[in-house]
């Protein structure tokens, strides 16, 4: 997808209604830590957030798309499956908080790349009303915009060869 390159080294990617993670860049699949150790059927962010041992728990989205589409197969099916194998989803689930995602700053803990703070937008695909597309950026310049770049530079290939990068591979081996 041209979109998800052309922001870059910005992590972007699209997901389904359920969170099911369709298409994304390079950058994203690394932000969210093991993640790509999932085989690409099982990339599901309530998944990753409940049955991941890297990443941390949320349920109000899903809990918001429960009372739009109370019947929806799809997420019933995701939802017993997380009741099932994570008693904090279970506790979350039961508490019936419905929390849409906010426009606020996203911290990450990441293994590799330490704190990140990130801006994230959400917005709906205009093809399909059930797709989202979403984004989290950096403030060029910044440690955190460094630290993307960083993740968005391919396994076993340099990325892009600019003053910046090179900039932020000097930073990282400090």
């Amino acid at each position: 997808m041209v979109l998800l390159e052309s922001v870059r080294p910005n992590a972007a990617y699209v997901v389904s209604r359920t969170l099911d993670l369709l298409a994304f860049n390079p950058g994203a699949l690394r932000l969210f830590a093991g993640l790509a150790d999932w085989p690409p059927p099982r990339r599901n962010f309530a998944h990753y957030a409940f049955l991941h041992p890297l990443a941390r728990a949320c349920v109000g989205r899903l809990r918001a798309l429960a009372g739009t589409e109370p019947d929806a197969p799809d997420l019933a099916d995701l939802v017993d499956e997380l009741l099932a194998k994570s008693p904090d989803f279970a506790d979350l689930w039961n508490r019936f908080d419905v929390k849409p995602h906010t426009p606020d700053p996203k911290t990450f803990h990441h293994p590799e790349a330490g704190d990140l703070h990130l801006g994230y937008e959400s917005m709906p695909l205009e093809h399909s009303h059930k797709q989202r597309f979403v984004v989290f950026f950096a403030e060029p310049g910044t440690s955190d915009h460094d630290e993307l770049i960083l993740l968005d530079a391919e396994r076993g290939e340099p990325g892009p060869d600019t003053e910046e990068t090179r900039l932020s591979r000097r930073r990282a081996t400090d």
